[in-house]
């Protein structure tokens, strides 16, 4: 049994409150459930919130400990360049989670850059789970894709369906994927795209509800099939959520 949990981007309040509404306890630094349950974060861990290092320390130390799964986020990829030294733009939100850990101590800087790049090398690309009934991926797979992890699926996994092109708000354009391609009986649970309330189409799932950006924070719950949602503690920014009516 798993809550899959949308994107956090720092938020850590909302997400303790989230996992204490799905019933989960944390004790001696560890996360559990009377029922057994998983939960499993859909990367993004970091990046525009008040306490990206907070989350991350959190979640590496939950996913070592066996008590939760990850599989990263695009945001997650680009801060993992940057600790390995890779020419990256601190834009969109990188910014907020490099202040962050370089006003903390030196020792505690290499402690926080050696947990998330333990956390982002030992995760796989995407999770399939519920002897393949479920699959858990940051930005959403192709049916005909589950099983693959070759570049072109990496960049869809972390990056969506992106054209190339940018939208008339300078952001990378994105294809309505679930509405493209043909569907299978895994259900798809992503994030990535922010939408007002969760989106269902056939079988995937987007339940990144904007929670950085004044939404809630969402989880799904399986085999229940069931949404579990906090209010966001940041200022609602309208126009960061994707209207696809």
């Amino acid at each position: 049994m798993y809550d899959v949990i949308g994107d956090i981007h720092g938020c850590r309040k909302e997400m303790k409150e989230l996992l204490q509404k799905l019933g989960y306890k944390e004790k001696d630094g560890k996360i559990i459930h009377s029922a057994n349950r998983k939960p499993v974060f859909l990367g993004d861990l970091t990046d525009r919130g008040p306490d990206s290092l907070g989350v991350v320390q959190d979640v590496a130390a939950w996913v070592g400990q066996g008590d939760a799964l990850y599989c990263p986020g695009n945001h997650c990829d680009k801060l993992y360049r940057y600790f390995l030294g890779r020419n990256v733009q601190i834009t969109h939100g990188l910014e907020t989670t490099i202040a962050e850990w370089k006003a903390a101590p030196g020792r505690e800087q290499k402690k926080i850059q050696h947990t998330f790049k333990q956390l982002y090398e030992q995760a796989p690309l995407y999770l399939v789970l519920a002897g393949g009934n479920l699959v858990a991926a940051h930005a959403g797979i192709r049916h005909r894709d589950i099983g693959r992890t070759d570049k072109r699926i990496k960049s869809f996994v972390l990056y969506g369906d992106v054209t190339g092109a940018t939208d008339e708000k300078g952001l990378p354009e994105r294809l309505d994927w679930p509405s493209l391609y043909p569907q299978g009986k895994e259900k798809i649970v992503y994030g990535h795209t922010p939408v007002a309330e969760p989106r269902i189409i056939g079988n995937t799932i987007n339940i990144d509800t904007g929670c950085i950006f004044g939404g809630k924070l969402t989880a799904y719950r399986y085999p229940e099939e069931e949404f579990v949602s906090v209010p966001s503690a940041m200022p609602l920014a309208e126009e960061k959520f994707r209207d696809f009516s």
